[in-house]
């Protein structure tokens, strides 16, 4: 089995900076892509960054600019810098990484619990 166990959400004020980071552990041969996604009110979840194994990113347009992902394979962990964040990118976020837990596995979707980030006018 695998766990991905996330922290650093809370209350910012609009303009601030949160970053969040989750560690992967477990059954884990190798890891994919891992990201954040998020899942505000209402909202259907969505992407807001990943990133390979091999450091290739990608953002949501909302977040350009804004948000930074990184990873470090050696501890298994990924994380999301946030800065200037506004409002609307209050959400619930939740880690993604793509696991192999053999060499002769597929790679699994797992997630994290999710943590929430509110940003205050």
């Amino acid at each position: 089995q695998v766990q991905l166990v996330e922290s650093g959400g809370g209350l910012v004020q609009a303009g601030g900076s949160l970053r969040l980071s989750c560690a992967a552990s477990g059954s884990i041969f190798s890891i994919n892509a891992m990201g954040w996604y998020r899942q505000g009110t209402g909202k259907q979840r969505e992407l807001v960054a990943d990133i390979t194994n091999d450091g290739r990113t990608k953002y949501v347009d909302s977040v350009k600019g804004r948000f930074t992902i990184s990873r470090d394979n050696a501890k298994k962990t990924v994380n999301l810098q946030m800065n200037s964040l506004k409002p609307e990118d209050t959400a619930v976020y939740y880690c993604n990484a793509g696991v192999r837990s053999a060499y002769y596995t597929p790679p699994r979707d797992y997630w994290g619990q999710g943590t929430q980030v509110t940003v205050s006018t």
